[in-house]
């Protein structure tokens, strides 16, 4: 056991009694506590391990104190861990840092260790403190971070391949647009404009800095430039109101961007080439509830009217739009009946790969 050892720290540094000496009782305490515990002296060197802490590294207590426990730390670790605890002791300040050390089996365990300074009216006795295995949420972490790459990467494939694509599209509806009798060219010229709508907001969901976890007014605000240089170009205001942001998934933010875009879509339809557009969105993001948008078309009552020649599909494409990302949505956006938006709570991704008991 620990305690049955001369250095197990009776007092500091095995001089005169201090106010801080590990007494008998609070060893036997600690040998049974089923927690990594050690002190140091006030130079630093280690002057007591609990029957935990070796347990752990398997070798006696002898071989531990002073600097010996440190031919147990990690080489990658070993500088890092030596100069924040230099910092601390030479604060007098408590300090939690993570750190490898090598199990009985060889194996190197990650521990997270916080130490607390030992003073009683100004004078400093040392530190003492306690370590747990925390390996298992590192390689938790590690886990998250891989599946959190893996889908960035499969995103930015798929965002490339839905690109190509939709570049195909614009181009077969030009073509069949020129070719089409001069009533139906309306159509195909608004069925062109939603499509490079469409490719526009997949540009900028894949520009977002963090693909899988996108800042909603910083993605709308890079949207609604794009979407004022996609078609009468200078003629397009959109503003972003209100308070506070919120993190979204993908495919919330490609509904809202769809959306966003059918309105603007839907002013242009129905005014003339010089008359320029204003969308307002207010974006409704407080600490601990729901995520509400309202948008307001400055030509709402026009848009609802809709043009000769031009399908209005704008109300049941946003019902779709909506619908996919399971987002709730009322009014027309219109002055006096705001389209309003309530976004779903994000949801946290599992990656397949991840085991069940880290799931």
């Amino acid at each position: 056991m620990g305690a049955d050892t001369p250095e197990g720290g009776l007092s500091g540094d095995g001089g005169p009694e201090t106010p801080f000496d590990l007494g008998n009782g609070f060893r036997r305490f600690a040998d049974h506590v089923p927690l990594m515990m050690w002190r140091t002296d006030d130079s630093g060197r280690s002057t007591y391990h609990n029957e935990c802490w070796l347990q752990f590294t398997g070798r006696p207590l002898a071989e531990e104190i002073g600097d010996g426990w440190r031919r147990g730390l990690h080489p990658d670790d070993f500088k890092r861990h030596a100069e924040i605890v230099a910092t601390a002791f030479e604060s007098r300040l408590p300090f939690t840092i993570e750190f490898r050390l090598r199990r009985h089996d060889g194996a190197y365990r990650w521990l997270l260790d916080t130490g607390r300074p030992l003073e009683e009216n100004g004078v400093f006795y040392g530190y003492l403190g306690s370590c747990f295995d925390i390996t298992d949420r590192k390689h938790a972490e590690e886990h998250a971070e891989h599946a959190l790459l893996e889908k960035e990467t499969l995103l930015a494939e798929i965002y490339h391949r839905v690109r190509n694509n939709l570049q195909v599209m614009v181009s077969l509806i030009g073509l069949y647009g020129r070719a089409a009798p001069e009533s139906c060219r309306g159509s195909f010229d608004a069925l062109g404009q939603r499509v490079r709508a469409i490719a526009l907001v997949q540009q900028h969901l894949h520009e977002a800095p963090h693909i899988a976890s996108i800042d909603l007014r910083d993605y709308l605000r890079r949207l609604a430039s794009g979407l004022g240089q996609l078609r009468r170009a200078g003629r397009i205001s959109v503003t972003i109101e209100g308070e506070g942001t919120s993190l979204v998934e993908p495919r919330t933010a490609n509904a809202l961007g769809m959306i966003v875009a059918e309105i603007v879509a839907e002013c242009l339809d129905a005014t003339g080439e010089t008359v320029t557009c204003g969308i307002s969105i207010g974006i409704d993001a407080g600490v601990g509830g729901p995520v509400r948008l309202s948008i307001v078309s400055s030509f709402g009552e026009a848009a609802a009217a809709g043009r000769e020649g031009v399908p209005k599909l704008g109300p049941r494409l946003i019902a779709a739009y909506a619908a996919q990302a399971e987002i709730s949505v009322s009014g027309t956006a219109t002055e006096t009946d705001p389209l309003l938006l309530q976004l779903p709570e994000a949801r946290a991704y599992v990656p397949p790969s991840l085991p069940p008991s880290l799931r």
